[in-house]
């Protein structure tokens, strides 16, 4: 019995992968999800929004995979606030020139304002023929509600130390020196935008200066033409092209600590939570809706 026992363990154990041997060697290609408005301030309970915060554990284990051969964005936002899509575009390039990889880019149903500031953080980027793509543009949005305050007889008061302190007040009349401060604040960020578009795209860049950066937004298939993406296809399609042997592995950001502990609804508890959550998805879907979506 002795001897058939340590024959049946030696056939077992010639069958085991040897130490330091790997069961699988295939090339990885890592997914990052960017999809949503981009915004400073994301909901506790909201996963729909992009910021740094949001989406650097999701990039810092995109890039961190052992077999990686490149990473692709999908990407699908209306855009958002210019810094956060500036701090993650950033990031993207710090880890893509550190681990020294592709970055790809993928546009889906929108890829505009500073959705396309993201996409432009990638070496290629590419588009399905029926995406939006570019609105490389400046917008700010607000509403006039002195009215709302005359009719119900509330008086505004505002008092500051310094004279440029108190501007745009939607509760006041607007002033023309406060447009004119925005127009000037505005089209600073449109040459910082503009700028990395062509540090980014280079000699790609087949449309005018005037055509290009008007804030218009054109389909994939037109997109390709001006030359603000490189190629038409979605993800699978362009990475099994480019690499057929790779595995594609999903990357995804750290859940939200109420939505780890199974209480995301504990956080809209209180009447106030549940105002600002109101507001915040009228805000991303006024967003969403200047695409028609």
């Amino acid at each position: 019995m002795t001897g058939a026992a340590d024959k049946l363990t030696e056939k077992l154990v010639s069958r085991l992968p040897l130490i330091g041997d790997r069961v699988d060697k295939s090339p990885v290609v890592s997914v990052v999800r960017l999809h949503g408005v981009i915004t400073p301030t994301p909901s506790p309970v909201n996963r729909g929004s992009i910021s740094l915060n949001a989406v650097d554990s999701a990039l810092t284990k995109a890039f961190g995979h052992e077999r990686l051969v490149a990473v692709a964005l999908t990407i699908n936002s209306p855009g958002g606030a210019p810094t956060q899509s500036a701090l993650v575009a950033e990031r993207i390039r710090e880890l893509a020139d550190e681990k020294r990889v592709p970055v790809l880019a993928f546009c889906e149903d929108v890829t505009a304002s500073g959705g396309y500031w993201l996409a432009c953080a990638a070496d290629e980027i590419y588009a399905h023929r029926t995406s939006m793509v570019g609105s490389i543009g400046v917008i700010s949005a607000s509403f006039g509600l002195n009215g709302l305050l005359e009719r119900f007889g509330v008086e505004r008061r505002v008092h500051t130390a310094g004279e440029n302190k108190h501007r745009l007040d939607p509760f006041s009349p607007e002033k023309e020196e406060d447009v004119r401060w925005l127009k000037a604040m505005q089209a600073q960020l449109h040459e910082q935008f503009t700028d990395w578009v062509r540090e980014r795209r280079g000699d790609k860049l087949t449309g005018s200066a005037e055509e290009l950066f008007s804030g218009e937004v054109w389909t994939g298939a037109k997109a390709l033409g001006l030359g603000l993406v490189d190629g038409l296809g979605s993800a699978r399609q362009v990475v099994k092209q480019r690499f057929p042997e790779a595995e594609l592995a999903l990357a995804e950001p750290r859940r939200p600590l109420l939505a780890r502990l199974g209480l995301a609804s504990a956080a809209l508890a209180s009447p106030a939570d549940r105002l600002l959550a109101a507001v915040d998805a009228v805000e991303q879907r006024v967003a969403w809706s200047r695409f028609g979506l």
